[in-house]
Order: C-alpha cells, then sequence, then structure tokens
C-alpha cells in the first residue's frame, strides 16, 4: 500500500536560527527541536540530559497521601498484602516492581495474575476469592482495576481494602476503593498524564521511600522495569516518561535485574539496547508467557535473584514466544484468508473477523497484522470460557475506543485507548457488533486517515549528514511515541551501484549526491523497487539515520522508509 508522505511545518525561523547558534548545530536539527517545543538553551539541556530530580513529586497524584497511609498500617499490623497485577508486560513488570520494593518492608506479601483464559482481563472475583480465603487484607492492583466497580464493591463486602494503581481512562464512576491512583482520573492534577501502569507502581514506591526517608536506590533499581513497560505499553516517551526511560535504558545496558539479563541472553542480543530493541526482543517473550501459559512464569523470572534460575525460566519464557509465533502465523493466514474470500469483508472501512477456534492469546498480535495490510480499524474475536473475546486496533489518528463505546450495547465489557482494546460479548451480537462497528467507523473516518502516513520531520542534503550531525540526533533519544527518531527526505539521490534484493522482500542500496559521500541503505519490504531503480536516475528516499556497529566497527546507515521515483 503507498504512503503519503507529510513534511512537517517550517518552524519559527527565529527559534530556529536562535536555537542552532546557542546549541551549534546544524539548522535542520535545530528545526526539529523547536517542532518538538525545545526552543532555548535551558529546555534544550533538560531535553538532552534528562534528569531524575526532575521527576514530579509523587504525592501531586490524588490519593496517594492516602494509598500510603494505608500502606502504614498494613506493615503495622502486619497484614497480609497482595500484589495483583495484569498478565501482559506492564502488568507482569508492575507487579515484580511492587512485590520487590514492598518485600523488602514485609515478609507477608505475596503476588497474583489472573489466568488470561479462566479469569480473563483486570480484577476477576477468582482473585478476590483468593485473597479472602488465604488471609489477605489489602490488595495492591497495578495496570488494572479502574473499572472494576463491582469487583471492588465484592472485595469491600469480604473485609478486602484495595488500592489501585491504574492508568487507563476511568468511566463514568471511580471504584470504591481506598484509593484510587490514576492521573487520567478528572480530579487529578497530576502534571504528566501518559504513565505506563508500571510507572504508577513505581510513583508509589517513591512516595512511600520519601515518606520514609529510604535511600533513593531502593526504588530508583527498578527502572530497567519501568522502561521496559513504557515500551511495551506505546506509552509517549515524553516528560517523565522521557526521563524514566532514559535511566532505564541506561540500567539494562549496564546493570540489569537477573530476570532481564537472562531474557537479553536467550534472545541473543546482550547489549546497545534501544526502545525499539526492548518492543521487538524483549516484549513479545515476557508477552509470550501469559499468551501461552500463564504470565506468574513472566514475573517469576523477573523476581530471580541468581543468574541460573533466571535462566533456566528466561529458557522456558522463550519456547513459549516460539510456540506464540507459530500460533500467530497460522492464525494471520486464516484471517488473511477469510477476508480475502469475502467482497464484503475487502470493501469495507473496518476489519472485523470471528473464529471460535483460534488462540485468545495471540489475537492481538493478528490484530496489529490485519491493520498493518488492511490500514483500517480492526477487530479479531474468538471463543473463550463460553464467552466471545476481542482485540482491536486502530489507525494513527482514529479514535478506537470512541467507536467502540457506541457498541457498548452489543458488548459486555470493554476497555483501552485510542489505539488498542479489548472486549468480551455474547456469541449471537458477532455479526451485529461488525455492523455497528462498519457504520460508526464509516461516519467518521476519512479517506486521508485509511491511506498510510509517513511523517517526516525534515528535508536535507546528503552532505549535511556527518557523525556530529547524527551524535546530536542520537541524544534526542530514546525514541518513541511522541518523540519518534526524526525521518528525513532527500530528493535527487542516485544509486552508487546496482540496487541489490535481499532476503525475502527487502532491498540494499547504496546512494549518493553530488558533493557527497556514499551511505548503505537497508530498505525493508520495498523490494520491488529493484528493477525500476536505474543507476543514472534521480529518486527521492526518506529514511532514519542508525549506527551499524560490526566487530567493532561503526558505520553511519540509513534505513528507507519510502523510494520516490521522480517524474
Amino acid at each position: 500500500m503507498e504512503k503519503r508522505w507529510v513534511l512537517a511545518s517550517i518552524c519559527n525561523d527565529d527559534a530556529v536560527t536562535t536555537i542552532a547558534e546557542q546549541l551549534n548545530i546544524d539548522q535542520s536539527l535545530a528545526q526539529i527541536l523547536v517542532q518538538r517545543n525545545i526552543c532555548d538553551f535551558d529546555q534544550a539541556k533538560d531535553f538532552f540530559r534528562p534528569d531524575l530530580a526532575h521527576l514530579h513529586n509523587p504525592f501531586l497524584m490524588k490519593d496517594m497521601d492516602v494509598a500510603v497511609e494505608r500502606i502504614d498500617v498494613a506493615l503495622s499490623n502486619h497484614e497480609k498484602i497482595l500484589i495483583y497485577g495484569d498478565y501482559d508486560v506492564d502488568g507482569t513488570t508492575s507487579v515484580a516492581l511492587a512485590f520487590s520494593f514492598f518485600s523488602q518492608l514485609t515478609p507477608n506479601i505475596e503476588y497474583y495474575i489472573p489466568d488470561r483464559y479462566l479469569e480473563g482481563y483486570g480484577i476477576s472475583t477468582a482473585g478476590i476469592d483468593y485473597a479472602k480465603t488465604n488471609g489477605f487484607s489489602l490488595i495492591i492492583a497495578l495496570d488494572c482495576g479502574i473499572k472494576s466497580i463491582d469487583k471492588i464493591d465484592y472485595a469491600n463486602s469480604v473485609g478486602i481494602d484495595f488500592i489501585i494503581c491504574d492508568h487507563h481512562l476511568p468511566g463514568d464512576e471511580l471504584p470504591k476503593a481506598v484509593a484510587v491512583l490514576d492521573p487520567k482520573r478528572e480530579d487529578c492534577n497530576y502534571p504528566f498524564k501518559e504513565l505506563a501502569g508500571c510507572g504508577i507502581g513505581f510513583k508509589l514506591a517513591q512516595a512511600y521511600a520519601q515518606k520514609h526517608n529510604l535511600p533513593e536506590d531502593s526504588y530508583l533499581q527498578y527502572l530497567d522495569l519501568v522502561m521496559v513497560s513504557i515500551a511495551a505499553d506505546i506509552v509517549p516517551v515524553v516528560d517523565e516518561n522521557r526521563i524514566l526511560a532514559f535511566h532505564g535504558l541506561k540500567k539494562l545496558n549496564t546493570n540489569p535485574c537477573e530476570g532481564l539479563r537472562a531474557l537479553m541472553e536467550v534472545s541473543g542480543k546482550t547489549e546497545n539496547y534501544t526502545i525499539t530493541d526492548v518492543v521487538f526482543t524483549l516484549g513479545p517473550r515476557i508477552n509470550a508467557a501469559g499468551r501461552i501459559d500463564h504470565a506468574k512464569h513472566a514475573v517469576a523470572m523477573l523476581l530471580c535473584q541468581v543468574n541460573s534460575n533466571a535462566l533456566e525460566q528466561s529458557v522456558d519464557i522463550n519456547s513459549k514466544n516460539i510456540e506464540r509465533r507459530t500460533y500467530d502465523q497460522d492464525i494471520t493466514r486464516e484471517a488473511l484468508a477469510l477476508i480475502g474470500e469475502s467482497e464484503v469483508l475487502i470493501n469495507r472501512k473496518t476489519t472485523v473477523v470471528f473464529n471460535e477456534n483460534w488462540h485468545k492469546g495471540v489475537i492481538g498480535i493478528v490484530a496489529s497484522r490485519l491493520t498493518e495490510k488492511y490500514y483500517r480499524p480492526t477487530i479479531v474475536l474468538t471463543k473463550s470460557n463460553g464467552v466471545v473475546a476481542g482485540s482491536c486496533r486502530s489507525v494513527i489518528g482514529f479514535d478506537l475506543y470512541e467507536a467502540l463505546s457506541g457498541c457498548a450495547h452489543l458488548l459486555d465489557q470493554y476497555g483501552g485507548h485510542k489505539f488498542a482494546a479489548g472486549l468480551t460479548m455474547q456469541e449471537h451480537n458477532v455479526e451485529a457488533l461488525a455492523t455497528k462497528f462498519e457504520e460508526i467507523v464509516s461516519a467518521s473516518i476519512t479517506e486521508e486517515l485509511l491511506t498510510p502516513m509517513i511523517r517526516i520531520d525534515a528535508e536535507i542534503e546528503l552532505a549535511q549528514i556527518d557523525g556530529k550531525f547524527f551524535r546530536v540526533m542520537a541524544q534526542m533519544g530514546p525514541f518513541g511515541p511522541e518523540n519518534m527518531a526524526p525521518i528525513f527526505v532527500t530528493n535527487n539521490v542516485y544509486l552508487a551501484q546496482n540496487a541489490m534484493k535481499v532476503g525475502a522482500n527487502h532491498l540494499k542500496i547504496n546512494i549518493k549526491q553530488q558533493n557527497s559521500a556514499t551511505f548503505e541503505c537497508i530498505a525493508f519490504g520495498l523490494a520491488d523497487f529493484e528493477e525500476l531503480l536505474q543507476l543514472n536516475k534521480p529518486f527521492s528516499v526518506c529514511y532514519t539515520i542508525e549506527e551499524n556497529v560490526w566487530r567493532e566497527k561503526r558505520r553511519l546507515q540509513m534505513n528507507i522508509k519510502g523510494i520516490k521515483l521522480e517524474s
């Protein structure tokens, strides 16, 4: 599918000139900084040198003081505390962080992860019953709970208190927990609204440590876990998240916890991790535990103190990831065939597919693949424990959660955010959901939103790119949502030698301009251009700039995102 190239608008010339002079950097890089609201020297200093001292005061979060006070009471009275979390990466890292921190203060603590298939998402009645049967009087729930109104009422009725640490959008009513920590609640004035669930757990640990004058390392030692959650949960890498991600990456690359160290070993990549590496290397493996078996195994790995134990756990989790890939590939192939065989499905502005035999643990991945293929809001449904479960994905700029809200009368439960969500429903409503979802999306989505877009930060010449240019650009990281790696466009480039197809569908080319060095490029998924690119014909490329390290030798390489032939 051909993509739109959208060049960012030129910023305030005076601000760009000023910051370029103050920092002694290329004008194009200064322009990118201004586009990201970095407009003077002090802002640039904070941006390029993320400082843990600039983390927000955790007590600015609504109910934080109440949560800390309730934990104090629990510790003083030797109450049993249960750390409860979701089964994805954010949930399991949250549980590992909170359990590790509070187990420094009490032995009367356990953790609980619901079974994806038997209990489903969020707070479960089974989890509360487990707590009651085993004498727990306080549950700290992480990355879930903000919509569990009836479950919290049930917990209250059996004498169990809840502290909820969530980052999802609340409904019209908040659960009647002792404390509800969620920056997205309307009455919360916390300055940053986009923490991951593990980030909320980190703020709780930070608040407790600050109140009791515990050493900073009592909670900062878990920055690698927080960073993994930020990467895997696709939250904006700005403000507080960028500080946490920056220092979390530093810890991952120098002194990770034993569980992550072992997982890095079995993945085959042990150093120089970026956010992207975490998303595609560590995240899927941690997720695989809950998708294929039970997420408690991921928590057990993250809690390991001994490398040999962590390695044993990580080898098992890695094998689950291999199994997950097989399910993923098979179901994606079946879903694509289902769409391709239906004139109705192929011509819609949405994709809704259902097969009761698909593996519930991978339908979210399949939904992402279908969205990438057809680029339209997508719901993938399967059957689990007598009900239909679904994973939903959107395209950039379209609010999926709002569209699902219009289908609420057909759903038993749903939750998530603009770009990803989950749901449960009755099977007899599946066809009605497909019709209603198509109706709502068609009425509001534009053709422009249904065409994938490449956002280009700046147009540059190849001669601008040198070691200093790359070093300054690299310091804009860690890159992620709302602070993506800059994408550049360069026009009138030429092949330095013939293009070469590599792998199944990739292209390797060397490009140059007059008065420029030759740059090596890799173009994933663009092998169709092999015959179209000719030695003496100019073309345009948009790309990110990377550093290729091979046998301790470093060289700049371009990762081509798009190619356009000159007319």
